[in-house]
């Protein structure tokens, strides 16, 4: 085990941006991601008024709510395994923020604040392509410009990342590669040119962790690692069941091939390592 904690798991990711004491590491994130287009100077770590509603699953799905100075919401949430219908529940959830909003009475007139949704991606789901980062937001079809900007949902794809330290250009980079290689780092870069950084090196450090918080995350860690086994064991066996089909397929297409010259199915079969019986039942189910 490494000198900093996992940030895949519950515990780590809710320690460097969901507890009080480590807002200002959120906040420095957030800017980060949305440079240029914004600037957060403060957020209310909401309570599970919305993520009690996403308690299934939670050894593979954890997150952060919160809210700014100006009232938006952002949700940040971290993905370590694939799930159907991966979009429409982050989509569920932005869109239930924004619902949540509502107030009864006459004089509420949709004052709407903008939602956010960030997802962490600790894996490749090709539905996104092959890029790291996946920007969406509400857009005019034939004018291409912005519909509105009270919805954006931000994705990234954490394997995409491939920059070593030394070629990240801005501090957003600087944090996704931390992040990525924060639990095989014996030193966090950076952190003797930055205050934000030296502070994620602090709470990110597993000395730091109380004996009842260093229990609760060896607990999630071996979580953590189980659920990347199963994932990694279902991955090969598809890749098996992939191999062990492409082999039958060629070895139908050859019987098929060998019926078509001419040859009788017992010189089929001496050919192709196979019983009689079944090549009569490819050909019949070819046929």
């Amino acid at each position: 085990m490494g000198k900093f904690i996992n940030p895949f798991t519950d515990i780590g990711f809710k320690r460097i941006f969901g507890q009080e004491f480590s807002k200002p590491l959120l906040i420095d994130f957030l800017n980060n991601l949305l440079h240029g287009e914004r600037h957060i100077t403060e957020v209310k770590l909401l309570n599970k008024e919305l993520t009690a509603e996403f308690q299934e699953g939670r050894t593979i799905i954890y997150d952060v709510y919160c809210e700014t100075e100006t009232g938006e919401k952002i949700i940040v949430e971290m993905q370590n395994r694939l799930q159907s219908n991966f979009k429409a529940r982050t989509l569920y959830y932005a869109a239930e923020a924004i619902a949540r909003q509502g107030e009864k009475g006459k004089d509420w007139n949709y004052d709407v604040k903008a939602v956010y949704l960030v997802a962490f991606i600790n894996d490749h789901d090709s539905s996104f392509g092959l890029q790291f980062r996946t920007d969406v937001e509400l857009t005019d079809r034939q004018t291409k410009q912005p519909f509105t900007d009270l919805l954006r949902l931000v994705y990234l794809q954490l394997p995409l990342f491939n920059k070593e330290a030394e070629e990240c250009e801005n501090d957003f980079e600087r944090w996704i590669y931390v992040l990525k290689n924060m639990e095989t780092l014996n030193r966090l870069p950076w952190a003797a040119q930055s205050a934000v950084f030296k502070r994620l090196a602090e709470i990110s450090d597993l000395s730091s962790l109380t004996r009842e918080e260093r229990e609760h995350y060896d607990s999630a860690i071996r979580t953590y690692r189980d659920n990347i086994y199963t994932m990694e064991g279902e991955r090969e066996k598809g890749r098996a069941e992939g191999r062990a089909e492409g082999q039958f397929e060629e070895k139908e297409a050859t019987i098929k091939r060998l019926h078509a010259m001419g040859l009788s199915i017992t010189q089929i079969a001496q050919g192709t390592n196979l019983t009689t019986e079944q090549v009569q039942d490819i050909l019949v189910k070819s046929s």
